[in-house]
């Protein structure tokens, strides 16, 4: 019996020391994880990934190499993870035994590697193959984004006229105001989407045209930041700028029965003459060698002649014909008396042409009317003190329109104190003043028969001599009735 429980303690023993042993060996068996970490794509060594285990080891980051050792785990299989800032997460399943190293790689996407691009916009207003647009008109189109980015839009705008190419960058909205278009002009325009993650992507083209130019007959300038401007005005009172602010173009002329306007414009420290469209486009350079020059630019003045095929124009004491392409330069008169010549005008049925001279002040006025050789035919006004000017031949040449400071005041500012509008018969040889209703302290000058000749337009300011101008109009069947046209306008034409 005793011998019996001698042996069952002994197998007890035995077995407790081989459970012991077996416990020992299955805790303490280590391997290792190594590995590498590159970009998806490109296999660019990612520095600093995080990587973690699960079941849980050390935490470890990769070196510039983008590779990482994890020693002394335990071995099993584990959930090996890399993280890093930018890219996505990534989980590989591998298994450690002992005395073994276990290789990983990864390879990690960006973050935004799963992400859609934007839809196209889609346009909206103006609606495509649309005619008749302002000028200025909002663009408007929707936009939209699967994973709901922001979204950063371009608009690109091409013309049938030139290679100009507008572009717009940076919009957030889906509206886009479009200013400074040119007339009867059809543009093209497409917007592009971009989410910053993505390609960009590109709407389909519209189209649209813009109003075709109004048939303006009356024209003026303005001076904006220091250059005179030109304008058009309709009946209405809608101005259109024809002229940039960044040059000095003064003195519209509208020819007759020609859709060009001529004007003066500084080139290089001289004054030249100019023509354009009414709309302000193909400016052309008339002018060259003899420029036009006088005592004071701003009160010249020049006229189309012979059909509108010439321009008649004044460089101090000469008048010159000049063919409107630049061509044939001729001298048609000389002032007997040294003056300047500042003024002229020509009428077609009379085939004459009306001349103001004055001296290097402004004063010694003489208006005079000469044949096409350029010999004086009758002298208007002469012989008197103070300024004078505006010319202008009614229709039929038997009318001659012009003003005259009946203060008779000469000073060194060339100020002028009572300035009338007179229109002068030819037949009879006498003028009729028409500013009786004028506004004391003020002056009227720059006159120009209305195309029906039953009114005059004209400039209207005080006589102080720095006040705004306006152009006004009066009606010649009742001198009391004067209509207020454009606020701060002067040197106004009317055809």
């Amino acid at each position: 019996m005793k011998i019996i429980s001698k042996y069952i303690s002994l197998i007890l023993v035995l077995i407790a020391l081989v459970g012991c042993s077996e416990d020992k060996v299955s805790l303490s068996g280590t391997g290792a994880i190594t590995g590498k970490v590159v970009s998806k794509g490109d296999n660019i060594p990612l520095e600093n990934t995080k990587i973690s285990t699960n079941p849980g080891t050390s935490i470890v980051f990769t070196d510039a190499s983008g590779e990482f050792v994890i020693n002394n785990v335990t071995v099993g299989t584990y959930a090996i993870e890399a993280q890093k800032d930018g890219y996505l997460s990534k989980f590989e399943s591998s298994t450690v035994t002992e005395d073994n190293s276990v290789n990983v790689i990864f390879e990690l996407d960006v973050e935004t590697a799963n992400n859609n691009a934007p839809n196209a916009p889609i346009l909206s207003v103006p609606a495509n193959n649309s005619t008749g647009q302002s000028l200025t008109l909002d663009l408007v189109w929707t936009g939209s984004d699967p994973e709901e980015d922001d979204l950063v839009y371009e608009v690109q705008i091409l013309n049938d006229q030139n290679s100009d190419v507008l572009m717009y960058t940076d919009i957030i909205d889906t509206t886009l105001t479009v200013s400074g278009l040119d007339y009867g002009t059809k543009y093209f325009w497409q917007v592009s989407a971009s989410d910053n993650i993505n390609d960009v992507v590109i709407s389909t083209t519209f189209n649209f045209e813009t109003l075709e130019f109004p048939d303006n007959r009356l024209f003026f300038t303005r001076k904006i930041n220091g250059n005179n401007v030109i304008f058009s005005a309709d009946s209405d009172g809608n101005e259109y700028q024809l002229t940039s602010s960044s040059s000095n173009s003064w003195r519209p002329r509208k020819a007759s029965n020609v859709d060009k306007l001529a004007f003066l414009r500084s080139n290089g420290g001289q004054t030249h003459i100019y023509t354009m469209d009414l709309n302000g486009t193909n400016v052309t350079q008339v002018t060259n060698s003899i420029p036009v020059n006088g005592f004071n630019l701003e009160e010249l003045d020049f006229e189309w002649t012979n059909s509108n095929t010439k321009f008649a124009y004044a460089s101090f004491d000469k008048l010159y014909k000049i063919n409107t392409n630049g061509s044939g330069v001729t001298q048609i008169h000389q002032t007997l008396n040294g003056n300047f010549i500042t003024e002229v005008d020509w009428n077609q049925s009379t085939q004459r042409m009306a001349v103001k001279t004055n001296n290097t002040v402004g004063y010694n006025v003489e208006i005079y009317t000469i044949n096409n050789s350029g010999v004086i035919i009758d002298y208007v006004l002469q012989g008197v003190a103070g300024a004078a000017g505006g010319l202008d031949y009614a229709f039929d040449g038997s009318q001659l329109l012009y003003s005259y400071d009946i203060s008779g005041n000469q000073n060194v500012e060339y100020r002028q104190l009572d300035t009338h509008m007179f229109i002068y018969n030819i037949g009879t040889m006498t003028a009729t003043d028409i500013s009786t209703s004028k506004a004391a302290g003020t002056n009227d000058f720059d006159p120009k028969f209305s195309p029906n000749e039953a009114e005059v337009i004209y400039v209207n300011t005080s006589n102080d001599g720095v006040s705004q101008q306006n152009v006004t109009k009066l009606s010649l069947a009742n001198l009391s009735e004067i209509t207020l046209l454009i606020e701060n306008a002067k040197m106004p034409d009317w055809k």
